[in-house]
């Protein structure tokens, strides 16, 4: 989006809305938890583990929230199948069911950075959004400040052996 400064110059307005995209396949809740945090997020939302990841393939998507009881697949096994293609996204799991099998392996093969019962509670869910975004952000920054470092050790190197070379 750009807004108009005068017939010469335009000034850009990037949105930084976080990117969270809700996995369900009742329409019902995809339809609520859009109207909840559509202001708030940029909000995505898919019916099925197969939408969810063509979505992935077009938008960086840096908050996951998935159920745990869908058709064809779980949200435990969505969240296996993301993490071999996506592994930086947060991910969140919601289950409607008190089943202690389904957390164990959501944290174990989903790494689920958290667990919430449905139906959510619009203030808990938001805030553990808040701070599965807060980690993804010391995890970019963590990245970003080691690619630098590898730089500077690289120039760091490149100096060395010159200065040994004359």
């Amino acid at each position: 989006m750009r807004a108009k400064i005068n017939a010469n110059y335009f000034i850009v307005m990037t949105d930084n809305k976080i990117n969270i995209l809700y996995v369900d396949d009742e329409v019902n809740n995809l339809t609520s938890f859009k109207a909840m945090f559509r202001v708030k997020y940029n909000v995505f939302t898919a019916i099925s583990a197969d939408d969810a990841m063509k979505i992935m393939e077009t938008q960086p998507i840096e908050i996951i929230v998935t159920d745990q009881r869908m058709p064809n697949m779980t949200g435990v096994e969505f969240l296996e199948k993301v993490l071999e293609k996506y592994p930086e996204p947060m991910r969140i799991l919601l289950t409607g069911y008190a089943d202690m099998n389904a957390v164990i392996d959501a944290v174990n093969k989903g790494k689920i950075f958290h667990y919430l019962s449905k139906p959510w509670n619009e203030e808990e869910l938001d805030s553990t959004i808040q701070r599965a975004f807060d980690v993804y952000k010391q995890a970019q920054d963590m990245k970003n400040l080691s690619e630098k470092l590898v730089v500077s050790n690289d120039q760091l190197e490149f100096l060395l052996r010159q200065k040994l070379l004359s």
